[in-house]
């Protein structure tokens, strides 16, 4: 079964009388999100898209001063021309190695999955990444965003196209997409992309990573630790190509210490990553706050950056750094991103990072 849930009103841009009834900040920053997807979509150059262009410019001035109500007209006259089952051709089929079958021909499809991947209605928020030591930007991740009036978070879109079958073509394209906007970033600055044990199985992956002019050296991909401990030399064998060519790995510790560590020891990441569950309240728990002490040595042992996501809180933001975390993201930091003008001003706080940990580590042992 799907995990998608209703849509959610403030994560979206429907406007509709339970919007109306956000308090205002909400309405702010909806009004903020609204605003974003329109300029990066106006910005685009592609030839490819001058008519979507066009169309959205014609929304936008039959609805002066109000953005909500002409990007949700935008997105259903979009959905509206989607080709139906019956009366318009197929879409072209995935370019791919023809001996392999395609996973949806083998699971129930998703109409809205299969037109996000075939118009690439998705793109790449980047959100800061700092070094906790000096307070300056070194990197950015990589979230999707979806271009849809549903309104749900990437994590349905992911739940849903697992459901499907799509996974791995949403991940690609996510990947795509991440690597393209990458190009717009401060080049200083490294770039962590997330993706699924799946896909670093896959044998795509080395190909999509040739194909990008972005430095392999700038890279950092991440992987999550709830892999099976049998699979850890597969994933090894499979990323030794990429991270002998310079990119990076990191790896989230899922808050057990103890199970993570077998994985990081045969991996050898360049960053362990800290989740959510270990850092949140962390300066109101001793117990944590010990667990995150033994993170920091043992990351400081073998060579690699210890990292903190969804800092949400100046206390939490003290504590970590007070525990010798280095490196911290979240939105206590800064809020992610679609906007390559937001981008461009992370370089003036940003400094050259050889590797994550600030060691100079460019070799696996």
């Amino acid at each position: 079964m799907s995990t998608r849930k209703p849509p959610l009103t403030d994560a979206g841009m429907r406007a509709s009388p339970e919007t109306m009834e956000l308090p205002l900040e909400q309405l702010r920053g909806l009004r903020l999100q609204v605003l974003e997807i329109i300029e990066e979509v106006l910005s685009d150059s592609s030839q490819a898209t001058d008519a979507v262009r066009e169309q959205l410019r014609q929304h936008i001035a039959a609805h002066p001063g109000r953005p909500e109500e002409a990007l949700l007209e935008h997105l259903s006259s979009l959905r509206s021309r989607q080709p139906t089952s019956q009366g318009e051709p197929d879409a072209p089929a995935p370019q791919g190695d023809p001996d392999v079958q395609h996973p949806s021909s083998q699971h129930p499809s998703s109409a809205r999955l299969e037109a996000v991947l075939r118009d690439r209605m998705l793109m790449t928020a980047f959100q800061p990444v700092f070094d906790l030591t000096t307070s300056t930007v070194v990197g950015a991740e990589a979230l999707t965003r979806f271009v849809s009036d549903s309104g749900d978070p990437a994590d349905y879109w992911f739940a849903e196209a697992e459901d499907s079958g799509l996974r791995t073509d949403l991940e690609f394209a996510a990947l795509e997409s991440g690597l393209e906007a990458a190009l717009k970033l401060p080049p200083q600055l490294f770039v962590a992309l997330k993706l699924s044990d799946e896909v670093c199985l896959d044998p795509r992956l080395p190909g999509l990573f040739a194909q990008t002019p972005v430095a392999p050296a700038r890279v950092i991909l991440e992987v999550s630790g709830r892999f099976p401990q049998e699979q850890t030399a597969s994933l090894d064998a499979a990323l030794a190509p990429l991270r002998n060519a310079g990119v990076r790995l990191s790896i989230e510790n899922t808050g057990s210490f103890f199970a993570g560590a077998s994985h990081i020891l045969r991996l050898k990441p360049e960053m362990i990553k800290l989740e959510r569950n270990l850092t949140a309240g962390l300066e109101l728990d001793s117990l944590r706050q010990e667990l995150v002490e033994a993170e920091v040595a043992f990351a400081r042992e073998i060579g690699a950056a210890l990292t903190a996501q969804r800092i949400e809180t100046k206390d939490e933001l003290a504590t970590l750094a007070g525990l010798g975390v280095t490196l911290g993201q979240g939105y206590h930091l800064g809020r992610p991103s679609v906007q390559p003008r937001e981008w461009v001003k992370w370089g003036g706080r940003a400094r050259h990072l050889a590797s994550p940990g600030g060691r100079g580590r460019t070799t696996r042992s």
